[in-house]
């Protein structure tokens, strides 16, 4: 069961004045690596999340169902309380929205990595070595001046290191199309094939554009070659302020990220530093304006896509330092979470549930001791649940929820 439809929890949705922050870890799950033996939650020292575990109720959570292996989109509509089976998002719009693109009713958007391919043109490192956004916005500014199609107006902008968004403007334009990601190494990039036959013309010029891309890029090792995935166009949801009556902000620094709280209706805030500390001061700073806040952690994902376990509990244990300045707003409800699990041992994001603290002065606490990890939520109070119940979980923890029936 995913919990009450999104229509019916509008309905029992009252005025409320609780503080809501949403800490996501992105990718924070794992498994035990086997030269560690635990997991990057259980290997790191977390003082600050034990002790807000033992305060909270814990548990694991599925962000789209068990088993399913969720992309970076749903999984975070998921925790905002949004049906991922409902509501699809391509990846490309939201990298568009995310460095500020001005997307228009009919534009394909396509999120690009640059990548690096050899002799045989087989991908050898899909992320070119996580090339600096300064020579992505070099390489971006070179494929869009170079690249001309009849039939679409290109636009290519950086998005940041390896990472660019593709938007083609034109008529008739389809957003059914193949990614051409194969999203392994050893296997050369996809065709961008179309999906139904009205997407074959614009399938062609992708195409068009990919040769050309490679023809340019050739030679320019680590950044040799581009990948496609996420082709999509702008879509219609509803914001969190209509459905929820939240006045929500986003604290994220990757643009995907702001993106798709831009889409949701957050007021994107300004990080000084692009870092940690940053973000934690934006949250200080604008704890006043805003009911509810999602504040996002991309270095955890990265860290298990580069099968590095140690910088992943590295990076879990700094972001618990930052734990007691949270801690000081005086938050109503604070959520730690996850939009997915990315085990270093798989390199990828995975189907595994997500560790989730849920803190409240109405749950059941797991009381001490405590320890913050995959294990301890597995028997938590919170038990196992769909991230779409989170949101009205603190939706009822701030008291906006009314008794539903009679």
């Amino acid at each position: 069961m995913r919990g009450i439809p999104q229509g019916k929890l509008q309905e029992i949705v009252r005025e409320g004045r609780g503080k809501i922050i949403f800490l996501v870890l992105d990718g924070l799950g794992g498994i035990p690596h086997p030269d560690f033996g635990k997991t990057e939650l259980e290997a790191a020292r977390t003082p600050n999340l034990d002790e807000l575990g033992s305060r909270s109720s814990c548990g694991l959570v599925d962000p789209v169902a068990p088993g399913i292996t969720p992309g970076s989109a749903p999984g975070h509509l998921s925790l905002f309380g949004y049906d991922p089976l409902q509501y699809e998002l391509g990846r490309g719009v939201l990298e568009a929205l995310g460095v500020d693109f001005g997307l228009r009713e009919g534009d394909v958007a396509a999120r690009g990595n640059f990548c690096t391919v050899d002799e045989e043109g087989k991908v050898i490192d899909r992320r070119a070595g996580r090339i600096s956004t300064e020579l992505c916005a070099a390489l971006c500014r070179d494929l869009e001046e170079r690249i001309k199609i009849e039939g679409a107006e290109i636009f290519v902008r950086p998005v940041r290191e390896h990472r660019f968004c593709l938007i083609l403007r034109g008529e008739d334009l389809s957003e059914k199309i193949a990614d051409t990601d194969p999203q392994v190494t050893g296997l050369p990039p996809k065709e961008p094939k179309a999906h139904s036959s009205e997407a074959e013309r614009t399938a062609k010029l992708i195409s068009k554009f990919v040769k050309a891309a490679a023809e340019i890029l050739k030679g320019r090792r680590p950044a040799n070659m581009i990948l496609l995935r996420g082709f999509s166009k702008l879509p219609k949801i509803p914001s969190m302020r209509e459905l929820y009556g939240l006045r929500a902000a986003a604290i994220a620094v990757y643009p995907m990220y702001r993106g798709l709280a831009r889409l949701l209706g957050m007021e994107v805030l300004e990080v000084e530093g692009g870092d940690l500390e940053g973000e934690i001061g934006a949250l200080r700073r604008n704890f006043e304006n805003f009911d509810f806040f999602y504040l996002h952690v991309k270095e955890t994902d990265m860290a298990g896509e580069d099968g590095d376990f140690e910088r992943k509990v590295r990076i879990i244990e700094e972001v618990d330092k930052f734990i007691p300045q949270i801690l000081e707003l005086e938050p109503d409800v604070l959520v730690v979470t996850g939009d997915h699990s990315t085990p270093s041992i798989l390199r990828s994001h995975s189907w595994h549930p997500v560790p989730t603290i849920f803190f409240s002065r109405y749950v059941l606490p797991e009381g001490k001791p405590f320890k913050f990890c995959e294990r301890s939520c597995a028997r938590g109070t919170l038990g196992r649940i769909p991230a779409t119940s989170l949101m009205p979980l603190a939706l009822a923890c701030t008291l906006r929820l009314a008794k539903y029936g009679a």
